[in-house]
């Protein structure tokens, strides 16, 4: 049973901070680099930063560089997205992914990865 739960999305306003966790069970977690998606209201869902297995390499989408950073320790099975100065438009409903191979070049697209959590809200406003 691969699991992987997010949690941490709630309501912040404009230029406030989040951390999302993404906590996985039935694998170890060292054997997979891990993504963050999201899906803003009708829109798709797209990639936001990802992380390879030993946490040497990270990745981001153009929106969110600065801001957002992504982190794992995985003796603790758990993989974060720290979420600062938030816009309006970073409200979605938030997802981790993981994927034991991937390249890594390719790893803000959705068609690359194959388990998924179930997601987390995130809503900015005033």
């Amino acid at each position: 049973q691969l699991q992987l739960v997010e949690s941490g999305g709630g309501l912040v306003q404009p230029g406030g901070s989040l951390r999302l966790a993404c906590a996985v069970s039935g694998f170890t977690l060292g054997d997979y680099a891990i993504g963050w998606f999201r899906r803003a209201p009708g829109k798709e869902r797209e990639g936001v930063s990802c992380i390879t297995q030993s946490g040497g390499s990270t990745n981001y989408a153009d929106s969110v560089k600065g801001r957002f950073t992504i982190s794992r320790d995985n003796a603790n099975k758990t993989v974060y997205l720290q979420m600062n100065s938030l816009k309006p438009e970073d409200t979605a409903v938030y997802y981790c992914a993981a994927q034991r191979r991937l390249l890594f070049g390719l790893c803000l697209l959705r068609t690359e990865w194959d388990y998924w959590g179930q997601g987390t809200q995130v809503t900015v406003s005033s």
